[in-house]
């Protein structure tokens, strides 16, 4: 029922009949199935394929768990992959809050209770970054790896430092109104984002614009993108208190860097918390690795996990 559902939304937002071909090349390989897992209070839509160790894909904002269906098509040969739609984004519910990443890091566990997965790598980018932040504090022995790519984490290392960028105005966009303003504009809202945080913004492809626009446009979708961004105040106390209180990460970490955007700053926020960081940068690529430089993203993820 997916793909009729984003056809019919992207046709209504661009006006042409050729969206739903351009929707049905956010398919995940053949093997996957889909699945919607009740947990936490809430319902999250999760992809899942392949068989062997379980790796987690989480997604940030701007897109949802379709930015890795490059990098699950490598994994799944030899990984169970886990790929679910955070709290209030893509195919997922939309519930009135639960939006501080220590929610959403129990989220993920009843996702991979749900699949049988004791254990997994977690790979995250953007907003995901903090969710798996908050996973691994919260379930050290859930995790094997952990790999963190281009984006801060809330009350983490030059957290206060990084939030002074004009860049990050949308951290701070709020109000009564907020919504109001972008209902029927989430494309236009959209495209700054995937505009000035891309090295190269023609990489970002207007078929994947139009398919994530189209799902932001749903019911709720906006809103839950809102929150995500409201609950940042509450993310930073809780990771200062976990920090404060003596913690640090001891699995490896992979602190992944677009060349062109967070580059060796990512290496940076996760020495302040963990142990064991290897840094990397993403060659030719701002914040967008999966869309401006897929190849190598997952050349380095790959290498990472099969230490």
């Amino acid at each position: 029922m997916r793909l009729p559902l984003l056809a019919l939304l992207a046709c209504a937002l661009i006006g042409t009949a050729s969206a739903p071909a351009r929707a049905e090349s956010f398919d995940f390989p053949a093997g996957f199935t889909v699945r919607e897992v009740s947990t936490n209070g809430t319902t999250i839509h999760v992809r899942s394929g392949g068989s062997g160790p379980a790796v987690v894909l989480l997604h940030g904002y701007g897109e949802t768990g379709d930015m890795w269906i490059p990098l699950a098509r490598e994994l799944m040969k030899d990984h169970q992959v886990i790929v679910p739609d955070l709290r209030g984004l893509g195919l997922s519910a939309k519930p009135a809050g639960g939006f501080d990443k220590k929610t959403q890091a129990a989220d993920v566990a009843g996702v991979m209770d749900a699949l049988g997965a004791a254990r997994a790598d977690v790979v995250a980018h953007d907003i995901g970054n903090m969710v798996a932040f908050q996973f691994a504090a919260r379930y050290p022995q859930r995790v094997r790896r952990l790999v963190l790519i281009d984006a801060p984490v809330p009350g983490v290392g030059p957290w206060d430092e990084i939030l002074k960028n004009p860049l990050l105005w949308h951290f701070r966009f709020g109000g009564p109104d907020m919504e109001r303003l972008v209902a029927g504009r989430e494309r236009i809202y959209l495209d700054r984002f995937w505009n000035e945080f891309s090295a190269t913004p023609d990489r970002f492809s207007e078929a994947a614009r139009v398919h994530y626009a189209a799902l932001y446009a749903l019911p709720g979708a906006m809103h839950s993108g809102f929150a995500q961004f409201a609950a940042f105040d509450q993310d930073a106390i809780d990771n200062r208190e976990f920090l404060a209180h003596g913690g640090r990460l001891k699995m490896p970490v992979l602190a992944v860097g677009g060349e062109k955007s967070f580059g060796p700053m990512m290496a940076t926020v996760m020495r302040a918390a963990a142990d064991d960081v290897t840094p990397a940068q993403v060659p030719d690529s701002g914040h967008w690795i999966m869309e401006e430089n897929p190849r190598a993203t997952t050349g380095l993820v790959l290498e990472f996990l099969s230490r």
